[in-house]
């Protein structure tokens, strides 16, 4: 009994022991296994936090609202503008023809507007080619250099007359009546405008610029160049003889070469409108 007894007290503090020490060492493992646990939970909470704000990106959304009242105003807007009417249509072709008649004539008046333009260059008269074409090939001072020089001039005459086209063929515009302008502003012609004033205003241009022509051809010295080199090819045998009346040829291709130039500017006005300095030019002949 007695041993028993004192195995009890030997044995008991020992198992207590144990016991103690094994929960002491549990604690400590749960303490370090703490931050652990904590580290994760952060982890995983950033990781939620980024993931909701990567989600939440639909505002691209707002971007094509916006785009698309926009273009809704746009469209609005478009189809608020009245469509052009005679009125509109008659006034921009007359400003078109105005601007092309001023540019034009400005060109054909520079040294060389005619001369060295090869699309209304004068050469000699349709008659006086033989003329020129034998006289060229003749060795002397009335030769190829005086054809030459003969065929300048005739230009030099149309140029020094060209300014006083000016006031007559703005006069000729004025006096148009555009009964069809709604057709000719979206005739598919780039001249449209220009053919109509040449059909209706043509002779009566020719006939006012003549007496222009008369005083340019002798000022610049071309009626008595022309007719040194007629009076040389007359006396050649055999030759059917040749006029040496300049004015009446010259007269019509000065003419002629404006129409060009004004029929130049107009397709320019016509394929750039916003280029144009005018509002009317932009209505009439912007994009409808």
């Amino acid at each position: 009994m007695q041993d028993s007894y004192t195995s009890r007290l030997v044995f008991e503090p020992a198992i207590f022991f144990l016991i103690y020490m094994k929960n002491l060492l549990l604690a400590l493992a749960l303490l370090a296994a703490a931050p652990a646990v904590a580290q994760t939970k952060k982890t995983t909470t950033k990781k939620t936090t980024t993931t909701k704000k990567a989600v939440a990106k639909p505002a691209a959304k707002k971007t094509t609202t916006t785009t698309t009242k926009a273009a809704a105003t746009t469209t609005v807007a478009a189809a608020t503008v009245a469509p052009l009417t005679e009125a509109e249509a008659n006034t921009g072709l007359k400003e078109a023809l105005t601007t092309g008649v001023t540019k034009a004539v400005a060109f054909a008046s520079e040294k060389d507007g005619f001369n060295l333009n090869d699309d209304i260059r004068i050469p000699f008269p349709p008659d006086a080619q033989l003329v020129a074409t034998t006289l060229s090939a003749l060795p002397g001072p009335l030769g190829k250099a005086a054809v030459e020089q003969a065929t300048n001039l005739i230009n030099r005459a149309a140029e020094t007359a060209a300014p006083a086209a000016k006031d007559i063929f703005l006069n000729a515009v004025q006096q148009l009546t555009l009964t069809d302008a709604l057709s000719l502003v979206t005739s598919g012609s780039k001249d449209a405008a220009t053919q109509l004033l040449r059909k209706n205003s043509e002779a009566a241009l020719t006939a006012a610029l003549r007496p222009s022509i008369v005083q340019s051809l002798d000022q610049v010295g071309a009626n008595a160049a022309y007719a040194k080199l007629i009076d040389r090819y007359n006396k050649i045998p055999l030759m059917t003889p040749a006029k040496n009346n300049l004015t009446d040829y010259v007269t019509a291709q000065t003419v002629d070469g404006l129409f060009i130039l004004l029929a130049q500017q107009e397709a320019k006005i016509r394929q750039n409108p916003a280029a144009q300095g005018t509002a009317i030019l932009q209505r009439v002949f912007g994009k409808k």
